[in-house]
């Protein structure tokens, strides 16, 4: 019988300090491209320009989310229809 007030095991990888912090800073800076989906999309979808998941890119390592923010930099001016963007340090703040 399953007991409701049991704690759940936890799904995934569990991330340390630094992995964790990589992660919310390409989230928050992801949210220049849009809505939820658009934010999920971007991140959850291989990308070749990157090699792969941006969210794992910007997990795995420094390098790895600084070629994601310059890649959202990117995809905002093309979604801007070529307009200057602000800089990949200036989305994740």
């Amino acid at each position: 019988m399953n007991n409701p007030f049991q704690k759940r095991r936890r799904q995934g990888p569990i991330l340390s300090p630094e992995e964790g912090k990589r992660q919310g800073h390409a989230v928050r800076a992801a949210q220049a491209l849009g809505d939820v989906e658009a934010v999920r999309a971007f991140l959850n979808s291989p990308h070749e320009t990157l090699g792969g998941r941006p969210i794992d890119l910007a997990v795995a390592s420094a390098a790895g989310l600084a070629a994601v923010e310059a890649e959202i930099a990117a995809e905002r001016g093309r979604r801007n229809g070529g307009a200057p963007s602000p800089s990949a340090q200036e989305l994740s703040r």
